[in-house]
This record gives structure tokens, C-alpha cells and sequence, in this order.
């Protein structure tokens, strides 16, 4: 049954970090009229399996420009946002062999051209923070001293918080049935589940691989799909103390410190992506998982007296075919897309949220560092997709 029809300037489809960051930051430009639909709790779903990882090694000038102003946000958070977003500011270091070297140079010089903090270390250096560490298969390091990690639940709650609090309404258990089309094919509102239709000047699709049905019926073929991944903690054995977060671009993993002492540990090897439907999924890792972990993790650290898995997970990344995310038009009139993240989507959240604002209302990026171009629907059709030119041996297209 069809409920009365409210009118807002805003809605956003999508209560995760990526649709309460453009929130807060509408809010902040004084646009307040803005309704947030959450289908289940807020930061339920890909925000909650999170490894929630800072750092600015990206061999595409916008991409190193936008996680640079995260890391700053951040920083700053308690100011800006009024909460704790459990920030932990232990530098980030991204590992390559030999081969490497040139493309790990180039990128650095990348982000340095935008204004990252990042320095060339020697593996020696690393092993300073990590002692038990094998690192005579590292070449050099490219190490950012404000890199580090983060919490993307409580920044996510801390997004929605401070939103509220600019008049932002956000509501959850609110699943959108489908956008609402006018005069001309133009969006012009959403209807939820339960049948109540929301009319406003913009909607924002920011709801990961959920954006794909909705934008269907629009004849947008959104290329967006949810690939498995897969996480497994571990008990070192030993007191490692702080340590900076690692990409081991050699063994092709990541790992970082928990609060609690444990070892997360992440893959980077993307060669055989596993495309699942995000909502029925295996959320534990497998046991062919575990062991190439385990193994990864006894190469590198053969210095551990007992280590052991003290738990694993699975979540998703929403990928494109470039694994880099659309911001921007759709090209349907009323439509804008903010979907397509990953796996990069905490660490750019603050700045997605900038620019998702500044491109409603201006039309344009209000920083020069980020061409709004490089994250454009279109450039798929066009052939155009987002790549470094710098790229690393074996490490996909995640980088």
C-alpha cells in the first residue's frame, strides 16, 4: 500500500561510511534537507568488515590526493567530526622486491606531487618495528609516517553523529524498493519497502553492489559486484608492541596490529576473484584460506615462537573492472552514483564525501589535486578505465 509522498532535496540509498560521509558533508555546505535509507542498521555491511587501513600508496594522482585529505580528517577527527574514530596513527609501509623498484620510485614521486608525506626506507628500517621479520626479499619501502589504521564502524557512526546534528535525518530498516522516474526518464524520488514514496531533487546511490538492481530498470548497467574477502587474525606468540601496517607486495598480503595485540592478516592477491552475492555468503574464511595465510605469515615471520589463528572472517569488497570507484553523474537525470569502492573506501570516505558535495552543487572538484574525470561512469563505455601507470608485479588491480 502506497504511503504520502515527502519531498527532500537529498536522499541517499545507503547507510554505510561512504553515504553518511556525503551526508555530513552536504550538511556542512548548509545542505540539510537530506534523508539517509539504510535497508538494515547503519554501517552494517560493508563498513562493518572493514580492515579499515590508512595509507596514501596509490599510483593515481587523485586517488593518492583523496586519501591524503582522509588521512588529515582522521587526525583531526575529534574536532571535525566531535568523536573518537579509533585512528591509530602507526605509519603504513608498502614492501616490493627487486623488479618492483621503479614502479615503487614512480609512485612515490606520484604522491609527493599532491602532497603526501612519504620517504623511500630500506627493509633494515622496517625490521626495526617488526624484529622478527624476514626482509631479505624486499627490495625498499615506501613508508608514510602519518599511515596507519583506523576503526570504519566508529568513523562511519561518527560520520552519521555529526550529520545528525546538521539536521541530516537518517533512517534505518528502510529498504528502497525502486527510484521513482518523472517527465523525461529523470529520477525524481525513491519508494520503499513499505511503500512510501520520498520525492527529491537528487538521489545518491551509495549502497555498494546493492546500487545493481535498483539502477536496472534505468537501463544502467552499474558494473558493480561483490568479491568475497577473506581475513584471518592471529596470535603472534610474542609482545610485537607497535608496528607500522604493511603491504607486503612480495608475498602479496597486508597485515597490522589489532588494539588487541593480535595480527590481522589480509590477501593481495586478486589473480582469481570470487564474485558472490552479498548476501549470502560465507562469512569465515576457508581452510585452503588459512593454510596459504598461515604459510604466507611463516615466511615472513619464521621468528615467531608459537603463533596460531585465533580467528578469521569474510566480507566483500563492491569492485568495478578497474577496482577503482565511480563518483559522479550517472547519466540519468536526478541520479548520482557513489558506489564501486573497492576495497579502498575507508581510507578515501572523507574525501568521497567532499567531492560527492561539491560535485551536487557545483558541478565540479573543489580540489585541483582531484580530477573528478578519473572517477566518471562513463569511462568504461569510453575504454578509458582508471589504472596506474605504475603498477606492480602480481598485485592486480588492487593498487
Amino acid at each position: 500500500m502506497e504511503r504520502g509522498l515527502e519531498n527532500v532535496d537529498v536522499v541517499i540509498v545507503g547507510g554505510g561510511l561512504e553515504g553518511l560521509a556525503i551526508a555530513w558533508a552536504l550538511a556542512e555546505r548548509g545542505v540539510r534537507d537530506v534523508v539517509v535509507l539504510e535497508r538494515s542498521t547503519l554501517c552494517s555491511g560493508g563498513t562493518a568488515k572493514s580492515s579499515s587501513i590508512v595509507r596514501c600508496h596509490y599510483g593515481v594522482a587523485s586517488l593518492a590526493a583523496m586519501a591524503w585529505y582522509g588521512v588529515e580528517v582522521f587526525e583531526n577527527a575529534e574536532e571535525l567530526l566531535g568523536a573518537d574514530v579509533g585512528f591509530r596513527g602507526v605509519g603504513y609501509a608498502a614492501g616490493v622486491g627487486e623488479d618492483d623498484l621503479p614502479a615503487l620510485r614512480a609512485n612515490i614521486a606520484i604522491q609527493r606531487s599532491v602532497g603526501v608525506e612519504v620517504a623511500e626506507i630500506t627493509p633494515d628500517r622496517l625490521r626495526e618495528w617488526w624484529p622478527a621479520m624476514r626482509v631479505d626479499d624486499f627490495r625498499a619501502f615506501a613508508y608514510e609516517p602519518r599511515g596507519g589504521s583506523g576503526d570504519a564502524y566508529l568513523t562511519g557512526m561518527a560520520f552519521a553523529s555529526a550529520a545528525r546534528e546538521r539536521g541530516v535525518r537518517i533512517r534505518q530498516h528502510t529498504p528502497v524498493r525502486r527510484l521513482m522516474k518523472g517527465t523525461g526518464g529523470r529520477v525524481i524520488g525513491v519508494e520503499t519497502g513499505a511503500g512510501e514514496r520520498i520525492s527529491a531533487g537528487t538521489v545518491v546511490l551509495a549502497n555498494g553492489p546493492w546500487s545493481v538492481p535498483l539502477a536496472a530498470p534505468l537501463d544502467l548497467d552499474l558494473p558493480v559486484r561483490a568479491q568475497r574477502a577473506q581475513i584471518v587474525l592471529v596470535d603472534s606468540g610474542t609482545e610485537l608492541g607497535q608496528a607500522p601496517v604493511v603491504s607486503d607486495l612480495v608475498s602479496l598480503q597486508y597485515f597490522r596490529m589489532e588494539p588487541s595485540g593480535d595480527v590481522l592478516v589480509g590477501n593481495s592477491d586478486h589473480a582469481v576473484p570470487e564474485y558472490v552475492d552479498p548476501d549470502r555468503y560465507r562469512q569465515r574464511a576457508d581452510g585452503s584460506f588459512v593454510e596459504t595465510a598461515v604459510e604466507k605469515l611463516a615466511h615472513r615471520f619464521p621468528g615467531w615462537p608459537d603463533p596460531g589463528v585465533v580467528t578469521t572472517y569474510a566480507g566483500c569488497y563492491d569492485v568495478t573492472p578497474d577496482y577503482n570507484p565511480v563518483i559522479g553523474p550517472s547519466g540519468v537525470a536526478g541520479l548520482f552514483l557513489a558506489v564501486g569502492f573497492s576495497g579502498h573506501g575507508f581510507k578515501l570516505a572523507p574525501a568521497v564525501g567532499r567531492l560527492s558535495a561539491d560535485l551536487l552543487l557545483d558541478g565540479v572538484s573543489g580540489d585541483p589535486a582531484i580530477d573528478a574525470e578519473d572517477f566518471r561512469f562513463g569511462r568504461f563505455a569510453a575504454g578509458a578505465a582508471l589504472r596506474s601507470a605504475h603498477r606492480y608485479a602480481g598485485a592486480g588491480e588492487m593498487r
